[in-house]
């Protein structure tokens, strides 16, 4: 097989990247533009998925008063900074997930060879502005909650709000590329992928804590979700860790963003050195 080198100045491609997916991002808009009717039904269908998760989150409290000590609107807390967060990764990261595919049928190699970013090309491929549809209800119920959860709003807090959510999109950003690298060595890995990224949006729509222990020590320290919902709204609401963590883990946030966005980064540098073609 083939191995295919890519362009030399590696450097120029990733400064390029900022620039350029934007780009590729508008063209694939005004390409779903093109089919109003089918881009609004889509958006629609998303906003439902979101809406129905938020009714089980209400049918829960119907029956339960409280989860693991935290009410509804401390729960609506939660689950806003996750579906903010991941919704805003689906929607300009998610395309990553399917580099397996890209790999099979050979247009992988097509990105390799043009002058531009092939993360960031992989990233824009297909993008559709239906993803909307997922995100808006997550940020109703996310300025709900900020507005009637127990929160006492100290001008730092005010200021941290905007820096939590740009944490958890970059985080969950990251964990999308990390999933994608896997494909490089396993073709056939998205469904490993998915149970990550999808199944730990599920997850940390809920308080941590009901979850036990070890998921929670698993979800802070080897996939660290848990800073992209629980332990941001922890210092929101000035709550202690129910399972006794470090307090400090609850400012951890962004520097948690930074270093699994390093990690992402050189194990797709590293996925493109080794990359071999298939020859498709």
């Amino acid at each position: 097989m083939a191995e295919i080198h890519t362009a030399p100045s590696r450097s120029l491609r990733g400064f390029s990247a900022l620039l350029v997916y934007p780009r590729l991002v508008w063209v694939w808009t005004r390409a779903m533009a093109q089919y109003p009717a089918s881009l609004l039904t889509l958006s629609l269908a998303q906003a439902l998925i979101s809406l129905s998760e938020l009714a089980a989150l209400f049918f829960v409290f119907s029956h339960a008063g409280r989860l693991a000590g935290f009410g509804l609107h401390e729960t609506l807390l939660i689950y806003g900074l996750s579906g903010v967060a991941f919704s805003l990764a689906d929607l300009f990261m998610g395309a990553v997930e399917r580099l397996g595919e890209h790999i099979r049928l050979g247009s992988f190699d097509t990105m390799l060879v043009r002058p531009v970013s092939p993360l960031a090309q992989l990233a824009a491929d297909g993008f559709s502005p239906r993803r909307l549809g997922k995100l808006v209800p997550n940020l109703a119920a996310l300025v709900w909650a900020l507005g009637e959860a127990d929160i006492d709003w100290t001008a730092e807090r005010v200021l941290l709000v905007p820096v939590l959510l740009c944490s958890g999109f970059v985080i969950c950003a990251s964990v999308w590329t990390i999933g994608a690298c896997i494909q490089f060595v396993v073709a056939d890995a998205r469904e490993l992928a998915n149970s990550v990224t999808y199944g730990g949006q599920a997850m940390t729509q809920y308080p941590l804590a009901i979850y036990g222990a070890d998921i929670v020590r698993t979800a802070t320290y080897i996939v660290p979700l848990a800073f992209v919902s629980w332990q941001p709204a922890l210092y929101l609401l000035d709550r202690p860790d129910p399972l006794g963590l470090p307090e400090g883990l609850r400012h951890a946030s962004p520097c948690v963003a930074v270093a699994l966005a390093l990690v992402a980064a050189l194990l797709w540098r590293s996925g493109l050195r080794h990359y071999r073609s298939t020859g498709s």
